[in-house]
Order: structure tokens, then C-alpha cells, then sequence
């Protein structure tokens, strides 16, 4: 018999085999929808390394990663139901798979122990922030039981609107938020936060220049890069999302010199998902057998969050197979989607009229989630860090997107050793100046400050 029901954000899948036969218990994060011979690899005790494997490849973006514990609890019991009046001892084993840092008992699933995070999100009167809270508030990215305490920052124009997000956040009654603190200030935005997710910045208006826009942000992320320097936890991890977002998560960590370089990040994880999709979308309309984002694998974004950023699918796997073997246009795989994926924000906002948020707020949760817990065995995925001691050729001192596997813990290791073709190394180059000019603008504009 199967049983798959949700428990306070958890899904319990479970097996019984008759009396006296196996009991299996697996206790996982996220909901679980998918066919009873799918959850076979599941019910069974695992190493750490395969059950992270195995529920990541069915929970998909809903699995968090924790220190998996495993329970055996062999036990005996009676039945007396042979003719010969002896009692024949049988046994099972029970099982329980649990994310240690996520699940507090094996008997009370609403248990919410864990020392709550502190967050600060800039921007938080915006239509990113409107669609991340709630992410962050049901546990979605750094897990279920996870504690937050909430930071909205925001200018002091905004407040009146900050105090509309906050008495809505209060309504939806999430049961891990401690504290929600919506303010204009920076000591109290920033003071022992654990995480920064930095979406806030000064919007690109009609007519601005590119250097234009990096002047307005430079003092911005230089004031934020001081007070994380000055206030944050020393192991705080910082996310910038606000554009340009390569060159302000620079100028950010520039200014805070006594937090880890490897600490700071830049999205680009929204373009690597829509280069995935994209893949989708066509290898659906090409072939019989239909696919989903879970079945993409192995895609990169290289250098900048702006048009020169270049989408690579020199490694791409569909199912486990290489991209070139199921889409054979290669016309459509150097220049279409490589188009697409560059001008997909710009479609965005003329089809809106606004900017991408949801998908946005997506991606940062993806991007943070991953890096918190671990990337899925096997795959890799898009993030900007700093290019110091890269082995892609790529200038040092800048925020570059490179390919990196996720081990948890704010840990990550960028991958080495692809293949990196003419034209891909010819984009890259281009993406890198890019950036170096933002990066001569900033400093320039810096040294008037």
C-alpha cells in the first residue's frame, strides 16, 4: 500500500509490505507528485550522496539539502497464527530519512527550533521583493523549518508602501517569521545579517547611458558594501540583483574588505533558466518523447547579466544525452536562442511594460537555495562570482557568471576543464570587456566621490 501525504511543508512517503513484512519510511522536503514504481528508489536506506541524489531528481527545485540521518530501528513482534502454538518472531526495519538541519523530530513535523536567519532585502517596497518574501516566508528557500527575520529596506520615500508589505506579510501568518523590520536605515537594515539579498538599485530611465546608470548605483552599493563591511555577520552572504548587477555587486564588494570575496554573488541564474526553458520549448516541438526543465542539464551563462552574455550549450544534456544528438539545427543553437536568451528581458518589459519579477524572485530563490544547500549531484549552474584564480582566461577582479557546482554551506567550486569553443571563447572575451570598461567607470566615478 502507498501513502503520500503532506505534513507542515513536508511530504511522508511511505511503504507497507504486510505484517511482519518491511517498513519503509522516507520523509522528504517539498510536495511529491509522480507514479508508485517512481518512489521505489527512495524506500529503501540510503547513503547521504544517493538519497540527495535520488529526491533531487523528483523534488526538483522543492528539495532542500541537509545532513541526511538515518534511523534503523529493528523491532520484533509475535504472531502466533501457526498450528505448532510457537511464536514465530519476525521482524521489520524502519527507516526514516530526514534532513537533520530541517526536521526537527521524527514525531512533531511542526517543530520550528532552528535559529531563525537574518535576512535583508533591499528594495522591498518593489515588484521582485513583492514576489521573493513570500518565497523565503513558506521555508521554499533555505527550508521549511528554517527560521527568518526579516529586514525591508527601502528609501524613505517608500516607507509608507513598506509598512502596506509588511502588514500583508503579517497577514499571511507564516509561522517561521520572528520579526519583520521595514526601514531606511542601513545600521539597522544591515546589523548582524546573515544574508543580503540586494535587489534595490536606481532604475535605467529614458535617455541614461550606460555610464549614467553605473554613477547613480555606484553610490548606492558603495554606501550597502560599507555597511555590510561595518554591521553584517563576517560569513554573511550577498546576493545582488539590482542592474548592473555584475559592476554594483563589484563596487559592493570593494567596499567591504573583511568579508570573503567568495561571499558575494551577482544573478545570473534567471538567464540560465531561461535558456533552459528555451531548450524545452524546442525539443518538445521537435521531438515525440516531452521533456521538463528537470531534464536540461549541464547549461551555462558566461560574463555579464546584459546583452553580451553569452548563453553555452557546448555541454548540454537532454535526459542524459548530449543536446547535439536531439536538436540537430545548429543554425537555431548559435544564433536564435543565443538571441533570445540575450533579449528576453527587453521582450519582457515591452510585453508588460514592467520589468521580469516573478521570474526573477524565482531565480534568486534557485540561485540561494542551491547555494545554502548544495546544486543536484552531477549538475552545475550559472552564478557571477568573483574571477580571481579562474582557469577560463577571464581578467581577474571582475564579477564573471561561470559554472559552478553548489556543496552547501555557502560553499561552491567553479567548474573547470569545459570545452570551450572559438566562437564561445570569442563571446566570452567580449562579455569580459564589457565588464572591465563598468569596472574603469566605477572606480573613475569612485575617486570623485
Amino acid at each position: 500500500m502507498w501513502d503520500c501525504k503532506e505534513i507542515s511543508g513536508f511530504a511522508m512517503l511511505s511503504r507497507r509490505i504486510g505484517a511482519g513484512g518491511e517498513d519503509f519510511e522516507v520523509l522528504t522536503t517539498g510536495e511529491v507528485a509522480c507514479e508508485p514504481w517512481e518512489l521505489e528508489p527512495l524506500l529503501r536506506p540510503l547513503t547521504e550522496s544517493e538519497y540527495n541524489a535520488v529526491a533531487r531528481d523528483f523534488l526538483g527545485d522543492q528539495f532542500i539539502y541537509g545532513s541526511i540521518v538515518h534511523e534503523a530501528q529493528r523491532r520484533g513482534f509475535d504472531n502466533d497464527s501457526d498450528d505448532d502454538g510457537q511464536d514465530d518472531v519476525k521482524h521489520s526495519e524502519d527507516f526514516t530519512l530526514y534532513a537533520e538541519d530541517h526536521v526537527a523530530s521524527s514525531t512533531d513535523h511542526h517543530s520550528c527550533t532552528m535559529t531563525a536567519l537574518k535576512i535583508v532585502v533591499s528594495g522591498a517596497a518593489g515588484q521582485i521583493a513583492y514576489s521573493l518574501l513570500p518565497l523565503i516566508c513558506i521555508g521554499h528557500i533555505f527550508g521549511p523549518n528554517q527560521r527568518v527575520e526579516l529586514r525591508l529596506l527601502d528609501i524613505e520615500p517608500a516607507q509608507e508602501a513598506l509598512e502596506g508589505v509588511k502588514m500583508e506579510l503579517q497577514d499571511c501568518a507564516f509561522n517561521l517569521v520572528d520579526a519583520i523590520v521595514p526601514t531606511a536605515d542601513l545600521e539597522t537594515a544591515f546589523k548582524d545579517v546573515d544574508v543580503a539579498i540586494l535587489v534595490g538599485g536606481f532604475p535605467r530611465k529614458q535617455g541614461m547611458q550606460r555610464k549614467d546608470l553605473i554613477e547613480k548605483n555606484v553610490a548606492i552599493f558603495k554606501a550597502q558594501g560599507a555597511a555590510i563591511d561595518k554591521f553584517a555577520s563576517r560569513d554573511v552572504k550577498v546576493l545582488v540583483v539590482a542592474n548592473p548587477a555584475n559592476t554594483n555587486c563589484l563596487t559592493a564588494m570593494e567596499n567591504a574588505p573583511s568579508i570573503p570575496r567568495r561571499n558575494f554573488s551577482a544573478l545570473t541564474r534567471l538567464d540560465h533558466e531561461r535558456l533552459r526553458s528555451f531548450l524545452v520549448e524546442k525539443v518538445n516541438a521537435t521531438q515525440s518523447t516531452k521533456v521538463t526543465s528537470k531534464d536540461v542539464n549541464k547549461v551555462v551563462i558566461w560574463g555579464n547579466h546584459s546583452s553580451t552574455q553569452v548563453p553555452d550549450v557546448t555541454n548540454a544534456e537532454v535526459k542524459g544525452q548530449p543536446l547535439d544528438k536531439i536538436v540537430s539545427d545548429k543554425d537555431w543553437v548559435e544564433k536564435k536562442l543565443v538571441k533570445d536568451v540575450q533579449e528576453r528581458g527587453a521582450a519582457i518589459i515591452k510585453a508588460r511594460k514592467l520589468s521580469s519579477a516573478m521570474s526573477a524572485a524565482a531565480a534568486i530563490g534557485a540561485h540561494l537555495r542551491d547555494w545554502f544547500n548544495g546544486s543536484k549531484d552531477g549538475e552545475f549552474v550559472s552564478m557571477a562570482i568573483c574571477s580571481d584564480g579562474n582557469k577560463y582566461g577571464v581578467p581577474e577582479g571582475l564579477i564573471y557568471s561561470f559554472p559552478v557546482k553548489c556543496t552547501g554551506n555557502g560553499a561552491y567550486e567553479v567548474v573547470n576543464g569545459l570545452p570551450i569553443s572559438p566562437r564561445i571563447d570569442a563571446m566570452m572575451k567580449a562579455t569580459a570587456q564589457e565588464l572591465t570598461e563598468e569596472k574603469a567607470d566605477a572606480v573613475e566615478i569612485l575617486t570623485r566621490q
